[in-house]
């Protein structure tokens, strides 16, 4: 189960991205790339944003990527969805930083101009588990720990 969870992750490129800071949560779309063995999610956002400021207060997130994009309104109780936990990391070398953003860029060619501004920050997210919820009761869970 967990290589269908893997690749549903890889066969995706949107998901939202849940933090919270104190008691208040906060989601965000967010376009991601993942490394080969799906352990680590790359994003990009800029530094001024509520989100990049909840992470850094608070660097445990979860995120939802799912298949209902591709479900008929008449088969939304056969929508897949994987919930990730993780925890934020900063990505401190910037060899690895411009590896990581051309690995986004590859996979997202419309955010250039975004990955080039200078307020934009990459980083990743390292996975703790999948959850998958197939349909509206078939569940199952992976732990990476």
């Amino acid at each position: 189960m967990l290589e269908a969870m893997k690749d549903m992750l890889r066969s995706k490129d949107t998901c939202v991205l849940a933090t919270v800071a104190g008691s208040e949560p906060h989601c965000s779309l967010m376009s991601y790339a993942v490394d080969e063995d799906c352990r680590e999610i790359y994003m990009m956002t800029f530094r001024n944003t509520r989100k990049y400021e909840n992470l850094m207060s608070n660097p445990a997130v979860s995120l939802l990527v799912d298949t209902r994009e591709g479900d008929s309104p008449g088969k939304r109780s056969q929508t897949k969805a994987l919930t990730i936990s993780g925890h934020f990391e900063r990505i401190g070398s910037k060899e690895r930083k411009n590896r990581i953003k051309d690995r986004l860029l590859e996979r997202h060619p419309h955010l250039k101009a975004f990955a080039e501004n200078p307020d934009t920050e990459v980083f990743l997210i390292k996975v703790k588990s999948f959850q998958l919820l197939d349909g509206l009761t078939d569940a199952s869970f992976a732990s990476l720990d």
